[in-house]
């Protein structure tokens, strides 16, 4: 990943004193380190993760450290984060018979999270938790009371630092520091100005005499003529509009792969509708059900969907998801398997409504979908079952 401030300049706006990125049209890049610290100091700074219960009352202290990048672009409107950021904070506890007492141990210890990036932005990051020092425990990080405490931030602050961190990573992804800003772009101008030919609020006939020293009710009259032509051409532009929205696919794609396998029909159907030839030929974990309006979960959960319909070794219709793609969007995907002759299987694959960008802006959807089916899926079925054609 690029640091911040090392992109190539012909596609970023720097902040110029003599124009704009208007809408931001143009890539706008903003640091988000000091917003991370602080942003992460207020989640996870200074928890009470227990106050009395079972004895044991800890706390976690300020932030130590926060060290990597972070970084949010912003293209067309759309945000598109970036963050590799490794954090450590200290912790405190002590074992006490009643919140008045004298502790019968103390002891203060250190939570680090090693890697909290934008490419596992859907998982949990690792939370390591440790002892540091300990006093009147007698015994050093070995004694019973130290390890109690330790064991009661695991079980107790581990799961209530993650529920913040899950907090701070939406923040980002949302925008972080620079998301009042794309609102702001996002919903214009403000109330108060007039229409495309105002400023501060004035009206469109009275900045137009002030600029072109054409008489004020001269000015009026051409501004009502334009309004009037403006309004007569915006029952046509928003037939069109309409029209054009509600074409097949507008802004969709559609995949269509065909693939020879030598094996039977049963031996394809079978590895994809299996999740432990799943798991055996992408080495990551995967769930499938065989049952039409089951659900699936393939490649760790990235990609999701539901069976719509199923015919033994003939048809695998299916509700087809990406984790990056814009929340409740599924594509279509249609997989028939036909043997033309004994032990060659023919596989074609139709996969509609696949989206032109993910969430994050990303316009390579296309094209890493159909990557991901010939390289990551039908290669390494043949690969690792033998079925190569």
């Amino acid at each position: 990943m690029a640091k911040f401030g090392e992109g190539d300049n012909r596609w970023i706006v720097q902040d110029r004193a003599d124009g704009a990125n208007v809408h931001n049209w143009h890539w706008a890049e903003k640091d988000c380190m000091e917003w991370s610290r602080r942003r992460l100091g207020e989640l996870i700074g200074g928890l009470t993760v227990l106050e009395g219960e079972g004895g044991c009352w800890i706390r976690t202290g300020a932030i130590e450290k926060v060290d990597g990048e972070a970084y949010v672009n912003i293209r067309k409107g759309k945000i598109i984060p970036g963050y590799e950021l490794h954090v450590r904070l200290g912790w405190e506890g002590e074992v006490k018979d009643s919140a008045d007492a004298q502790p019968v141990a103390s002891v203060k210890g250190f939570v680090e999270l090693p890697y909290i990036a934008d490419e596992n932005h859907d998982e949990d990051p690792e939370v390591k938790i440790a002892l540091a020092t300990e006093s009147a425990g007698g015994n050093g990080g070995g004694s019973a009371a130290a390890n109690r405490l330790r064991d009661a931030m695991l079980a107790r602050g581990k799961p209530l630092i993650l529920e913040k961190i899950r907090v701070f990573v939406k923040d980002i992804q949302a925008g972080g520091p620079a998301r009042e800003e794309l609102e702001k772009a996002k919903a214009g101008k403000p109330a108060g100005a007039a229409g495309t030919g105002s400023e501060g609020g004035k009206p469109a006939a009275t900045t137009a005499a002030a600029a072109t020293g054409v008489a004020a009710p001269a000015a009026a009259s051409a501004a009502s003529a334009s309004t009037a032509s403006t309004a007569a051409a915006t029952p046509a532009s928003k037939s069109k509009k309409e029209s054009s929205s509600s074409g097949s696919g507008a802004g969709k794609k559609t995949i269509t792969i065909t693939q020879k396998f030598h094996c039977r029909p049963a031996d394809i159907f079978e590895t994809l509708m299996d999740e432990k030839r799943w798991m055996a030929f992408t080495q990551s974990k995967a769930k499938v059900s065989t049952d039409v309006g089951g659900t699936f979960s393939l490649f760790d959960g990235s990609v999701t969907g539901v069976n719509q319909r199923l015919q033994e070794n003939k048809l695998i219709m299916q509700k087809w998801r990406f984790s990056s793609w814009p929340d409740g969007h599924y594509s279509t995907v249609c997989i028939t398997l036909e043997e033309p002759q004994v032990g060659d299987t023919i596989l074609r694959l139709t996969q509609t409504n696949v989206p032109e960008e993910d969430r994050f802006g990303n316009a390579t959807v296309f094209e890493t979908t159909e990557r991901g089916w010939r390289e990551l899926i039908f290669a390494r079925i043949r690969a690792v079952f033998g079925y190569g054609a």
